[in-house]
Order: structure tokens, then sequence, then C-alpha cells
């Protein structure tokens, strides 16, 4: 697949030079190009361009900006235009700009509203998916785990939307979870705030979560 991504940061520059050893086509959209230079250099066949440039090369995009520049990087990409009836994984989490609280974080959102809730709202032409948000970029591709493969919980309005979302995540090493529509954001996006306590009070970071189930 061609996939375009939204975002220069960590989590953009790990899935980006992930799915490339996955076999994917990918291009990652900024607003400052220059500031991938050197990841650009360490990864040759990868492309860079504007948000808009990486909209528009997506068959699948992935937006994978801070929660609060989240709508803003879709105004940029012209999202109604280059994104509209395309696969859209949300990566993102509502972490508001305050410090986390006995190693919780803050987020914009209330537990009647994810943020996802709010994205779709805004451009109900794109197809979002919920996914790559409550892991910690180190293990987003192939996770190397006692447990073996760890869970991803995913949400989205669209059926088929999700079933490319898992076939993805499948082949970069994790199950899938299908908790429903984008409803669900509301409960799956604070999976961050407790994937991340362990991190703020004993710098555990390597972690993820597992669905078990008798069937």
């Amino acid at each position: 697949m061609k996939i375009g991504i939204l975002g220069s940061g960590d989590v953009a520059k790990t899935l980006a030079a992930g799915f490339l050893e996955h076999g994917h086509d990918v291009m990652l959209g900024t607003r400052e190009p220059a500031k991938l230079d050197e990841w650009a250099a360490a990864h040759p066949t990868a492309r860079v361009g504007s948000f808009a440039d990486a909209a528009a090369f997506a068959e699948l995009a992935l937006l994978a900006v801070k929660g609060g520049a989240a709508e803003a990087a879709l105004k940029a990409a012209q999202a109604d235009r280059h994104l509209a009836g395309k696969v859209v994984i949300d990566a993102t989490n509502p972490i508001a700009d305050l410090p986390p609280e006995q190693g919780v974080l803050r987020f914009f959102t209330s537990l009647d509203e994810g943020l996802m809730e709010r994205l779709q709202r805004a451009y109900p032409g794109l197809r979002f998916v919920k996914a790559f948000n409550s892991v910690g970029a180190a293990l987003m591709i192939d996770p190397q785990l006692p447990g073996g493969r760890p869970t991803m919980f995913i949400c989205g309005d669209e059926a088929a939307a999700k079933s490319t979302v898992t076939g993805l995540l499948a082949e970069v090493g994790w199950d899938a979870a299908d908790m429903g529509g984008a409803v669900a954001s509301r409960a799956i996006e604070p999976l961050c705030m407790l994937w991340c306590i362990p991190g703020f009070l004993r710098n555990d970071w390597v972690h993820a979560f597992k669905l078990v189930s008798p069937a």
C-alpha cells in the first residue's frame, strides 16, 4: 500500500520505518520537511513532503501528531479533498499541555467524548480507525514480548475500514480487538494514560496490553 503519514515525531518516524520494512510505500507529511533530512537520508526509499502531499499520496493515511494539533493537521492536509473515502488510522491522544498527576496524564477531552469522535464529526467523509495510541513507539512494530502477540484495541464506524487496519496490524505483529464504533474512542484513548503510568512512576516503558479470552 501507499501509506501517507501526517506527522514527523517519533511515532510517525517509527511507523514509517516499520511500514517500509514490511514492503509498503511511505510518505511522511510535515510542516517542516528539513527537520526530516537526517531520517530521510537513513531511509532513502521514503518520501517526505507537506501534509497535503502525504494525504494525496496515500491509499491509507495515518494521523500521528499531538492530539491538540490533529484538526489543524487535517486542515493543512486538505483532508476533505485528499482523504475523502480513505481509511485514516488515528494514532493521536488528547493529552493536555499539563504535567501528569502522580503519573497520570491529563486529557483535554472528557469520558463523554473521544478525540476521534470529534475528528469523525469534523470530517465525515474520512474513514477513521483508532489504533497505535495505547503503546509507546518502541513497541509499535513487531513487538517481542514474553506473553506473545499483544493486543491493539481499535474502533471506528465502518467495518471494512477496521478490516483493513486489522490486516495491517497483523503484518506488524499485533492482534486486533474491535471495540465497536467511534464512540469507543472514549475508552480506548485513556489506555494511553494507563500505559504511561509505569513509565512515569518506575521508568518502565516496555509493556503492552493483551486481551485474554476463553475463545
